[in-house]
């Protein structure tokens, strides 16, 4: 009886959190114009969808700026946990300091940085395709530190002196010895970066002036109510974002496995 209520409780929780994103995903192969009655089974949606330039527009807008952002915040986070990691007393206070991005509203963090960048870009540059890069930087690079720390503080500090002690040259040594046991955890921060910066609208809508990210993209769009290219565009992206994640699971599970065998 308990096993069966387990279960129960399982299901209806798995229920309540995937059941409108399938009803979505449904419902993007509907024929039918009005998007909450069900006219039969049609790609017509997908159709309209290659018809919608400012859609792909924006959505392509998103991947490069996910993909940039992702890269940048890898190397800023990972250069970051390696200065944290010669800290001593204050390397505690620095990192709370750092994950205080991840802990503030998105609100403050999109008005505070719209504010600098209409400072520090006013006049005829202002807002557009480079504050959203540099906002999604900002918010993504805790990320990245809080998967790169912990596995580099698990490495054995003794590894890079001893690539040092044979004559290795620092960077060769950083690049050949710390890089690889470190890349794991470098790979976790770019897929979480990259799903969270495809996922941002509020940072983005504060940040981007006339430039429109796909999230923002869809906030404009629905001014004029729901439309059926919406679903499909966003049957698509979730299906993008749900192989990251499987990707990031079976990257995690063999990493597991490989380590365990190491010990």
């Amino acid at each position: 009886m308990r096993k069966t209520l387990s279960w129960l409780y399982f299901g209806l929780i798995f229920l309540f959190l995937y059941a409108p994103i399938l009803i979505m995903i449904v419902f993007s192969f509907n024929g039918s114009h009005n998007i909450t009655v069900w006219g039969g089974f049609s790609l017509q949606n997908y159709e309209n969808l290659l018809h919608k330039s400012k859609a792909i527009e924006s959505l392509w807008n998103s991947l490069v700026i996910a993909l940039l952002s992702s890269l940048g915040s890898c190397v800023l986070g990972t250069m970051a946990c390696l200065g944290l990691n010669n800290l001593k007393k204050s390397r505690g206070l620095v990192m709370n300091i750092s994950n205080l991005p991840i802990i503030n509203p998105e609100i403050v963090t999109g008005v505070s940085l719209m504010l600098i960048f209409s400072l520090l870009f006013s006049g005829s540059v202002g807002l557009g395709f480079h504050t959203v890069l540099l906002a999604h930087i900002v918010f993504n690079t805790p990320y990245v530190i809080l998967n790169v720390m912990p596995r580099l503080r698990r490495m054995d500090q003794n590894l890079y002196e001893a690539a040092l002690d044979l004559g290795c040259p620092p960077v060769k040594a950083l690049w050949k010895v710390v890089m690889p046991e470190l890349f794991p955890a470098i790979l976790s921060g770019f897929l979480i970066s990259f799903t969270y910066s495809m996922d941002d609208f509020i940072i983005s809508y504060y940040t981007g002036g006339t430039f429109q990210t796909f999230s923002v993209f869809i906030y404009n769009s629905l001014k004029k109510g729901p439309q059926d290219w919406m679903l499909a565009l966003s049957g698509i992206l979730f299906v993008a974002v749900l192989t990251i994640l499987i990707i990031m699971n079976v990257h995690d599970i063999r990493q597991e496995k490989r380590e365990a065998v190491k010990r």
